[in-house]
């Protein structure tokens, strides 16, 4: 006989600074590790798996994401206050639900939600370093907006795949692109004018947003043309780009899941 499977759906966040993002690798402290050596412990060895809703680059935070659970056992009623009270503390639950069995968190997310912070030209505080990108020289910010709102829609992102093959799928949809003043979050330490690319989309490629940030970067500092970027957005023209924006602006703001 089969013993009983559990499965539960964990909200959670965490700042990814000093992380070699969220897949478990060897020799490297990562997200997943982490997490998985806190169950460890908390279940005292008893079997259990994990999977997130999406992974993160190194550095890359996150404020609202979701990974599910899969026991052998009933979770007890505490189980959440002890779980954050045995995570380090850039790592918290936020809440825990138990789901059916057939409930997939890799095929649950709607859309996703990325901002990337970052501010110029003055240096500013070392503090600010784990929350956005410093620009040290001005940037035409108006360019800037006006080339987001173009990555909207339904498009060959070629140019903003990593190191693409021939195999790779480049077809993907933004739904929602601009550029903003940051209303998302405060410290004293933050310089008075901080800026967010703010990008909504159902998935994205390995660090397809920094490099959509370092395209607009190019752009701001006329190191590229309108009609370059222009042509990025083209994906038969197989233009493929270096510029990789700091991991330490980007953060995964908000995934929204099936129920």
């Amino acid at each position: 006989m089969q013993p009983q499977r559990y499965t539960y759906l964990i909200k959670f966040q965490y700042l990814g600074f000093r992380y070699h993002g969220w897949q478990q690798q060897p020799n490297v402290k990562t997200l997943e590790g982490r997490v998985r050596k806190t169950l460890k412990f908390v279940f005292e060895g008893k079997k259990f798996n994990v999977i997130s809703a999406g992974r993160t680059d190194a550095m890359v935070s996150v404020q609202q994401t979701y990974i599910q659970l899969f026991t052998y056992h009933p979770l007890a009623i505490d189980f959440l206050s002890v779980f954050n009270k045995n995570l380090p503390p850039d790592l918290r639950a936020l809440s825990i639900q138990e789901k059916d069995l057939n409930y997939n968190i890799i095929q649950a997310p709607k859309f996703k939600e990325y901002l990337y912070f970052f501010t110029f030209p003055t240096k500013v505080h070392p503090f600010a370093a784990p929350f956005m990108a410093n620009f040290l020289e001005d940037l035409d910010l108006n360019k800037m907006k006006s080339a987001a709102r173009l990555f909207e829609g339904k498009k060959d992102f070629y140019s903003y795949a990593f190191r693409p093959t021939p195999t790779t799928q480049t077809q993907g949809e933004i739904l929602h692109c601009e550029i903003v003043q940051n209303a998302y979050f405060q410290a004293s330490f933050f310089p008075e004018h901080v800026h967010v690319l703010k990008v909504v989309g159902k998935g994205f490629k390995r660090n397809q947003i920094r490099l959509m940030m370092g395209m607009l970067v190019d752009l701001g500092r006329e190191e590229k043309s309108f009609d370059f970027f222009l042509s990025t957005l083209n994906g038969e023209n197989r233009i493929k780009l270096e510029h990789i924006a700091p991991a330490s602006g980007l953060i995964l703001n908000h995934v929204g899941v099936e129920d």
